[in-house]
Order: C-alpha cells, then structure tokens, then sequence
C-alpha cells in the first residue's frame, strides 16, 4: 500500500490569498486550488482542512516522480526555509490545475450545448403547436 501525502501552499495571487493543495499517492499527483480572499489565520486555514477537504474537487492524477530526502533535522530545517522564501507552485500542480480548468470547460460546453438543444427543441415544439392550433382554425 502506497503512502498518501499531501501539502498545503498559500500565497498571494493578484488580489486574493490562494491555497494549492497538492495530494501525491504513489506516483500520481492530484491538485486543487482554493481562493481564501483575505489572508487567512493559520488557526482558520487549519479549521477550513478539517472541515472542507473531503468536498475539494482534485484535479485529473498525473505522474510524478518523487524523491525521498534525508530525514536529518538540519534538512528539514533547510527546506522549511526555502519553501517560505520561494513563492507560488510547482510546475507539475501548474499543469495538474491545467488540466482541472480543462476539464470543467469542457463540461460547461457540454452542459451548456445540450440546454441550447433542449430550447431549441421546445420553440420549435412549440412553434408546431401553434401551427397545428391555426390549422384547425382556433
């Protein structure tokens, strides 16, 4: 059984503070992005995983390739570091994220297409009806 991780990144997006969650199963990488609006606490970023995470809409899994660092604490330490000094997200999420917006747009087309065929049904039902009803002199 492969082991789930997963991270958590805010940063400041244009005008808004956005969060990538970045979940890695195995060797497949799922990503979502949430917009928080003003920056949040981190006491109110912590309430917003434990409430909302399940509801979370990941993006498509894509492969990655993951590297097992050394576990020494100075490590740690050094990462931490450089992951506040660097700001945004990982190309691998960038495209993971591109794919999701892919996705939804080409689910609203769909959905979209069928509500103008069902309109377009309806008026000309509608229309026939009409049609019918002078036909038969009312």
């Amino acid at each position: 059984m492969d082991a789930e991780r997963g991270k958590l990144t805010v940063f400041f997006e244009g005008q808004f503070w956005v969060g990538v969650f970045e979940r890695i199963s195995g060797d497949q990488l799922t990503v979502c992005k949430v917009t928080f609006g003003a920056e949040p606490k981190d006491s109110e970023v912590w309430d917003f995983i434990l409430k909302h995470y399940y509801a979370l809409k990941f993006s498509p899994a894509i492969e990655t390739r993951v590297r097992q660092a050394a576990d020494t604490p100075k490590r740690r330490q050094r990462n931490a570091k450089m992951q506040l000094q660097a700001s945004g997200i990982g190309t691998r999420s960038q495209q993971a994220l591109q794919m999701q917006r892919e996705a939804m747009k080409t689910q609203k087309k769909k959905v979209s297409k069928e509500q103008k065929e069902a309109e377009k049904q309806r008026q000309f039902e509608l229309k026939q009806q009409k049609r019918k009803a002078k036909h038969r002199g009312r």
